[in-house]
């Protein structure tokens, strides 16, 4: 499997704290069958990120996992909040893309219910040659929010939930629904520290998601095909 999702560089923003912390959450990968881990540290405001220094931070991590006898393997790209978009050139915003491959771009919508604002911005990247992966829906549980998914899903988007909030806790019902109604595409673990909080795992969420009729057939789409050909930057449209 591959995560789309996670903050595992070191001492770069609210991720790892160091690279021992970063190696550990290697090893989590390693447990559950993550082989690629996206590294996306926040590329805001808040956040003093370098983005040309991210290459190098990926290849002294991936150096480090493997004196470590990790397996997994990290991958670059960045989460890129909604408010900044519009401050990067071209070659900031290819750096920031998942896996490196030129396309897709982890897009943080900005705070409160999701609006028109955050459409515009996926019809500018658009514009750009890039798709966008919309994150944390669970911070968006509003009466429009599949209406406005819809509508960011036929622009392009794909929509990527946070597995912890699918496995369990009280955001899973409001994600099973999303799922069930179609506009849930990708499970990425968004963990930031092998210290607490949520873990590099995506096998739980998938087995829930085993349990929703509308996406149960495509699971191996969901885990497997469409990540592989988002860090490819291949273009995809879901089958459900």
């Amino acid at each position: 499997m591959i995560d789309l999702h996670c903050h595992i560089l070191p001492g770069i923003d609210d991720g790892a704290l160091d690279l021992a912390d970063s190696v550990a959450m290697g090893s989590q990968a390693d447990r559950d069958g993550v082989t690629l881990v996206c590294a996306t540290p926040h590329i805001r405001h808040d956040h003093d990120v370098r983005i040309a220094e991210l290459a190098d931070r990926v290849a002294e991590l991936n150096a480090a996992l493997r004196d470590a006898g990790v397996r997994a393997r990290v991958l670059p790209g960045g989460e890129v909040a909604e408010t900044i978009v519009e401050h990067l050139d071209d070659t900031e915003l290819r750096a920031l893309t998942l896996g490196g491959g030129g396309r897709w771009i982890l897009l943080e919508p900005r705070a409160g219910p999701l609006s028109d604002s955050l459409l515009d911005t996926v019809n500018h990247l658009a514009a750009r040659g890039t798709r966008c992966v919309i994150a944390h829906p669970e911070r968006h549980l509003t009466r429009d929010l599949v209406a406005r998914l819809h509508a960011l899903i036929d622009r392009g988007a794909l929509v990527q939930a946070t597995a912890a909030f699918i496995e369990d806790g009280p955001a899973a019902a409001g994600m099973l629904e999303l799922a069930s109604r179609g506009v849930l595409h990708l499970v990425a673990s968004d963990a930031h520290s092998s210290h607490g909080g949520r873990p590099v795992r995506l096998s739980g969420a998938v087995a829930r998601l085993a349990g929703v009729e509308r996406v149960a057939p495509h699971l191996g789409w969901i885990a497997h095909a469409a990540p592989r050909a988002i860090v490819a930057g291949d273009d995809i449209a879901p089958p459900f």
